[in-house]
């Protein structure tokens, strides 16, 4: 099984082994803060303006790095200060914990499977026009466009990117590994893992080649949002988990592979090719 996995590489590949697999984990993404903080503080300057009435949190560490931004010229905690006195609206658990932590109220939260569609859903009979979007790693057209349709005002905040890993050995390892036929499930749990996985293939001359082995072989999505980039790529997702949980995922794809998908996991959906 090949995962794309950075911060929870270890896990996974633990993961991959209790399912009877043998893992081979290539760090695909370095999240990297943006050079010019410029947008971010304009950002802070109105909304301590109050000139937003809802923020929208999309990722847990986005949010800590807008912190730890805006914390390098204003006084620490402020932003969580700011914070309490709009309607916050979180897209997953992650951003809802960071929450928690600093004891500011969340108005909204996203259903499963968290994608930005449900958050649209969610917030859609809300009053508040004025909003700001914490963004991560690339913006999302379609959560700024639908927000648009709502009615909205939006400032789209971005406060890191996704780069390349430092070193780029395994994830190429992959490219060959996926070209010759050595892997036989790929799970991706990120939109940015597909486009990097197809970045590093470009380079190595092997796009076409990879794209028609991933065709051939298993290949798991978190949920929608992935299935959706693998798509832009020619690749369609065999199947999502019941959840879009790491852990349920490589179970949920570990019992397909082994043909024992089991009632206990009624949700999972799986695509035939």
């Amino acid at each position: 099984m090949l995962a794309l996995e950075t911060r929870r590489a270890a896990e996974i590949a633990t993961l991959i082994r209790k399912q009877g697999g043998e893992p081979f984990v290539a760090p695909s993404m370095r999240e990297m803060p943006i050079e010019s903080n410029a947008e971010a503080f304009e950002f802070a300057e109105r909304l301590f303006g109050g000139e937003f009435e809802m923020m929208i949190l999309l990722t847990g560490v986005g949010t800590r790095y807008l912190d730890r931004v805006l914390a390098s010229r204003y006084e620490p905690g402020r932003f969580a200060e700011a914070l309490r006195k709009l309607t916050v609206a979180v897209r997953g658990p992650k951003p809802a914990a960071v929450m928690r932590e600093w004891q500011v109220p969340i108005a909204v939260t996203a259903p499963e499977p968290n994608t930005w569609r449900e958050l649209l859903a969610a917030i859609a009979g809300r009053p508040e026009r004025r909003v700001a979007v914490q963004e991560y790693g690339r913006s999302n057209p379609e959560l700024l466009a639908g927000l648009g349709q709502q009615g909205r005002e939006v400032t789209a905040v971005r406060v890191y990117e996704w780069g390349l890993p430092e070193d780029t050995g395994p994830l190429r390892e992959a490219v060959h590994r996926l070209v010759d036929g050595r892997i036989d499930v790929a799970l991706f749990t990120t939109r940015a893992q597909v486009e990097h996985l197809f970045r590093v293939a470009l380079e190595e001359g092997l796009e076409e080649p990879m794209r028609a082995a991933l065709q051939k072989i298993m290949v798991a999505s978190i949920g929608p949002t992935t299935s959706e980039e693998l798509a832009e790529y020619g690749i369609q997702a065999s199947m999502e988990p019941s959840h879009p949980k790491m852990g349920i995922l490589v179970n949920e794809a570990g019992q397909i592979r082994h043909g024992a998908v089991r009632e206990s996991a009624p949700s999972t959906r799986v695509h035939p090719r």
